[in-house]
């Protein structure tokens, strides 16, 4: 009997015990709903397979993606003020970066990194938006403005890719005061000679679309990205009627002329060395020609 018990039921047991499967193996589109293997998911950077869709990509995805052989290197950014306001709703805002900072691993918001794209040297400054949805606040204000520096430091673009829902409501007033700084900062990288290029992504809203987001020498967004000020919702009900199909979407935006292209995930890199090649090295289509000097018939004095 022990035998049976201890041998031979284990045996049967493992036989026919069902193999737990983990829940992140697969991804649901959220545009058609279907089904990715969380494999080509990534291979993909996060675009589904079936409808082209752009997900959101990691912060530290996207700088491996854009800059050449994915090498780059992290500045560190300035030290903020913690809790300035001493903010609470449901819980302590002290607690909520804890989580934040726990979740992402992040100290705040926004990566900044300098490297080649293209060849070129160049500065870039991505948003998470799994850090509080990617919310401006004092932090990210000051890593704008060590961005655009390290920028006009080395002589290079500077290339901002925005993910947020706008400025951080915990810090009040002092979070509305990063629009008009990272304004500066944009446009200190503009009086040096230097691109300033803006990537749209999905979402950039709020106070982030109110400043620096809005100002680049180009504006690229990727398809299907949410660009606005206020929600569809809320403008809605403010101005009482139906707003048309697609507003705030980046198509929309590019139709209007508020975003100069619409470019899909995959051609992003190849667009932005493309752009940064003719920005910094800028050559004359053809040799110059110096044209002769006209003759002119001056009757001489009598």
């Amino acid at each position: 009997m022990s035998w049976l018990t201890n041998f031979v039921r284990p045996k049967i047991r493992a036989l026919v015990r069902k193999t737990e499967v983990p829940d992140n193996l697969w991804d649901t589109c959220p545009s058609c709903g279907k089904m990715i293997f969380h494999r080509d998911l990534e291979a993909n950077q996060r675009v589904c397979t079936h409808c082209g869709h752009h997900m959101r990509l990691p912060a530290k995805r996207r700088l491996e993606t854009l800059f050449d052989d994915g090498a780059y290197a992290r500045i560190e950014l300035p030290k903020a003020i913690h809790d300035p306001l001493k903010f609470r709703d449901q819980k302590k805002y002290a607690d909520r970066l804890k989580a934040a900072r726990d979740k992402t691993g992040e100290q705040d918001a926004i990566l900044v990194a300098h490297g080649r794209l293209g060849g070129v040297q160049t500065v870039i400054a991505v948003f998470d938006f799994e850090f509080q949805g990617g919310s401006m606040g004092v932090a990210v204000g000051e890593a704008l403005i060590a961005a655009a520096r390290l920028a006009v430091l080395q002589q290079a673009p500077l290339i901002v890719i925005p993910a947020s829902g706008g400025a951080r409501m915990q810090e009040g007033i002092l979070s509305l005061m990063q629009l008009p700084r990272t304004v500066i900062a944009a446009e200190e990288v503009k009086e040096a000679g230097l691109p300033y290029i803006v990537l749209l992504t999905d979402p950039t809203t709020g106070g982030v679309s109110a400043s620096f987001a809005m100002l680049g020498d180009i504006a690229i967004s990727e398809p299907g990205a949410t660009i606005g000020f206020a929600g569809a919702r809320v403008i809605e009900e403010t101005i009482r009627e139906k707003l048309p199909a697609g507003f705030q979407k980046a198509e929309y935006l590019l139709d209007h002329g508020m975003v100069d292209m619409v470019v899909h995930r995959h051609e992003l890199r190849a667009t932005l060395a493309r752009m940064l090649k003719l920005l910094t090295e800028p050559k004359s289509a053809a040799p110059v020609v110096k044209l002769p000097q006209p003759q002119l018939d001056i009757p001489k004095a009598r």
